[in-house]
């Protein structure tokens, strides 16, 4: 009955379709030239929290580690693992060893496709399951790169990322909801007991 619903997909390992590289190791200065990305900049769902600050001074070794829109940082290390898309800043910037940075080499995935099946709580629970470590749990490279990722046509990725994006406004737009309402519930007993 839903034979024409029928995605086709391809399976490749993430090493396949991308390049995989840990994040830079640097010391901050008070003035730099260049953005240093790092866990505390993101909030839960991946998003940049504020302006980011030049901490870093550019250096040669430093430009394989510049990062380019598209590209995809996976938070490697610590409880919080999550993946996001690097969009064009004021400046550049490079992500901390917290981060893989993955940079696709396939034309049949788009970046914001690869970071939500990242996201997906199947794939991070599989991710997880493979983390060492006992005081700061990490996710080491061969997990991410022998991951096998499945690849729908173009058109079903765009459409899964049209339904996430709105899963995601309509759980914004519920909790906008809750929270007016609880404002009005208390306006209305304050006003009830004057």
């Amino acid at each position: 009955m839903y034979d024409h619903y029928k995605v086709i997909y391809l399976k490749e390992k993430l090493k396949n379709i991308a390049g995989i590289q840990t994040g830079l190791f640097a010391r901050t200065v008070p003035q730099g030239d260049v953005g240093f990305l790092q866990a505390k900049h993101f909030d839960f769902n991946g998003l940049i929290i504020g302006d980011i600050h030049p901490e870093l001074i550019r250096t040669e070794s430093m430009e394989r580690h510049l990062l380019q829109p598209g590209d995809v940082l996976f938070a490697a290390k610590g409880t919080r693992n999550f993946a996001t898309i690097y969009e064009i800043q004021n400046l550049p910037c490079v992500a901390s060893t917290s981060f893989f940075l993955i940079r696709i080499r396939n034309n049949n995935i788009l970046p914001e496709y690869l970071a939500w099946y990242l996201n997906h709580p199947i794939t991070l629970q599989l991710i997880k399951s493979q983390a060492i470590g006992s005081s700061i749990v990490s996710i080491a490279k061969p997990v991410l790169e022998e991951l096998e990722v499945l690849i729908p046509d173009s058109k079903t990725q765009n459409a899964v990322l049209e339904i996430s994006r709105l899963r995601t406004k309509e759980k914004l737009l519920k909790k906008q909801i809750e929270d007016f309402r609880d404002q009005q519930i208390q306006y209305l007993t304050i006003k009830a007991i004057k």
